[in-house]
């Protein structure tokens, strides 16, 4: 990834606020084939009872994040820095070198596992699916479509263990 322009010297809080949302978003993926990879690995760390093709289904089924949710927080990331971490701090985090923009990206990581946060995300979540009740039906029915797909492999495997079971006893 390019590094990003720093803001000019004796540039404000809303010349360093701007730029971090900035370097937040743009390592927000949102490329739907790297986004899928990444929730397949997390669903393999997270949930090893999932064989690949379960996995792979799943990912595949969970509905992205609105891009104005990541602006939101990302937002919210900028602000609580600038009003935590003193200016000087903040101006070498800005500096536009790669090494500081994935310092931010992870900082960002961390403020969003906060419980604050955590609070926040959720409470985003469910206003954004109350304001949009179509998108928590479609929600519901790829989940459903997943376990299905999930009970439909279960059942293969179920058929395959007998009929091997089967065949050593004949």
């Amino acid at each position: 990834m390019p590094s990003q322009s720093p803001p000019p010297p004796g540039a404000g809080d809303e010349a360093r606020r701007a730029l971090i949302r900035s370097i937040v978003m743009s390592r927000a993926s949102t490329d739907p084939q790297r986004r899928s990879e990444a929730l397949r690995e997390f669903l393999g760390v997270t949930r090893p009872d999932l064989d690949g093709e379960a996995a792979r289904a799943l990912a595949g089924n969970i509905p992205p994040l609105p891009p104005e949710l990541h602006e939101k927080w990302a937002d919210m990331f900028a602000a609580r820095l600038l009003e935590t971490v003193p200016a000087d701090q903040v101006a070498l985090l800005c500096d536009g070198s790669p090494e500081n923009a994935a310092s931010l990206t992870l900082a960002y990581l961390m403020f969003l596992e906060s419980e604050r946060m955590e609070r926040q995300v959720a409470a985003d979540i469910e206003a954004y699916r109350a304001a949009r009740p179509e998108a928590a039906h479609t929600g519901r029915e790829m989940v459903e479509e997943a376990m299905r797909g999930r009970v439909a492999s279960l059942r293969k495997k179920a058929a395959g263990y007998a009929k091997a079971k089967k065949a050593r006893r004949n």
